[in-house]
């Protein structure tokens, strides 16, 4: 399975992207089977939970730190999830990286998730 996350760049504080992780790949089986999230990484800082998405696209748990303000989507036809992050803070700079879990139990542990992307650099200017 590979994942293809797109979408990042250099904002400044207040504005907005959106982020993109398509999947794809010879043994890929379907995209509804799996769970989606996604983590990011800061310069010097472990790998955090950022939001995360059940199969069907009905339920949606997020970090409190952008809860509020991130949303988290999927269009299973498209095997791609979002990111929609508005009211960008300069504590949003990170990689950003998407993943899928095959369980069927929710996680927020980085740990627990099968396949990522390569990540996608989102910088937040003050």
């Amino acid at each position: 399975v590979q994942l293809q996350a797109s979408g990042g760049g250099l904002v400044q504080a207040g504005g907005s992207l959106r982020l993109s992780c398509a999947a794809s790949g010879r043994t890929f089986s379907t995209f509804t089977t799996y769970r989606t999230a996604w983590f990011r990484q800061a310069p010097g800082k472990e790998r955090e939970f950022v939001a995360r998405l059940n199969r069907s696209g009905d339920n949606t748990y997020y970090a409190d730190s952008v809860q509020g303000r991130f949303t988290i989507s999927r269009d299973n036809a498209k095997n791609t999830v979002y990111l929609q992050m508005n009211s960008l803070k300069p504590e949003d700079t990170a990689v950003y990286y998407c993943a899928l879990r095959s369980r069927v139990s929710a996680s927020v542990r980085a740990e627990d998730y099968d396949y990522w992307g390569q990540g996608t650099l989102v910088t937040v200017s003050s």
